[in-house]
């Protein structure tokens, strides 16, 4: 802008100086003849031009300031929104600082965990099998195990998605892996067929051996965990699939039986990577393999750590 002001000024200095110089070349030949009248009106009339050329420049000098003003303040209207937006910002992380504090600032990120359990476990039958309870060879002890017992297991999750595709915020889905053993009863008298020694279908005396009473099942499921970010995750298992392999196999020897594991629990940061949790797991299978329902229940607790 203050170069075209300075271009103005310099034209008008041109201007006047032409001018000056002209009625200085002019006058004496004016005083001289008759003809110096008409001289002087063709001077006016250039001097009205250029008048008129200078008021033009004057004129868009005024619309050329006017535009910048505009542009001035366009411009302070947008840093003044803009310095609004930051200070909502910073009130914003204010405001949410405290609940970062409560969440605590060491909960964990790790989208894996490695987890050992362990607990109580029931069956909803009881057990028949070709070396205990045997309705097939019915000789010598015919005992089976109790309902409950024990169980011990390990296993991995593994995430798939942190906001169940896009459709739950703060809500991750995992693939779990897992496989654990159960045992009902390490001292069940054995029938007098195949559990007595010797056996007495070879003319041996009652003397049952000792027979565990055991089942190991592996699964694989999804397990969705809720509210991520914060130390304590409940979690749920909506449906998976589970293979129980029993021993002593049933009295048909058959010893694989599949099923379908519901679950829930809470996960809860302890330190860094390391996790504590409890969980209730429900094993159905779909009435009995071969003389055996091997549906039940498990109900303990784990140690995660996350990778």
């Amino acid at each position: 802008m203050k170069q075209h002001f300075d271009r103005v000024q310099l034209a008008s200095c041109i201007a006047i100086g032409s001018f000056l110089m002209g009625s200085a070349m002019i006058a004496p030949q004016a005083l001289a003849g008759d003809g110096s009248a008409e001289r002087i009106r063709l001077l006016e009339e250039k001097l009205q031009a250029i008048q008129i050329e200078l008021q033009k420049v004057k004129s868009e000098s005024s619309q050329a300031a006017q535009k910048v003003n505009t542009i001035e303040k366009t411009t302070n209207q947008t840093v003044q929104k803009v310095n609004s937006l930051e200070e909502r910002k910073t009130a914003l992380e204010e405001r949410m600082d405290p609940i970062a504090k409560r969440i605590g600032s060491d909960v964990t990120e790790k989208t894996r965990m490695l987890f050992f359990r362990g607990g109580f476990t029931h069956m909803m039958n009881h057990r028949n099998g070709v070396t205990i309870l045997n309705e097939v060879l019915p000789i010598g002890a015919q005992e089976r195990a109790g309902q409950d017992g024990w169980y011990a297991g390990a296993g991995i999750d593994w995430a798939l998605t942190r906001d169940v595709w896009g459709f739950l915020p703060k809500t991750t889905v995992f693939a779990e892996l897992m496989f654990e053993y159960k045992q009902f009863g390490p001292g069940v008298q054995g029938n007098g067929a195949v559990g007595n020694a010797p056996s007495m279908l070879a003319g041996g005396s009652l003397n049952p051996i000792n027979v565990t009473v055991s089942q190991f099942t592996v699964s694989a499921s999804p397990k969705i965990k809720f509210f991520e970010g914060s130390k304590l995750r409940p979690w749920i298992i909506p449906a998976g699939l589970a293979i129980h392999v029993m021993s002593p196999p049933s009295e048909s020897i058959t010893y694989i039986a599949p099923g379908v594991q519901f679950g829930a629990g809470i996960d809860y940061n302890i330190w860094k990577d390391f996790f504590i949790g409890i969980d209730g797991r429900y094993h159905l299978t779909a009435g009995k393999t071969d003389g055996v329902n091997m549906s039940g229940m498990t109900a303990g607790g784990y140690l995660g750590i996350g990778f």
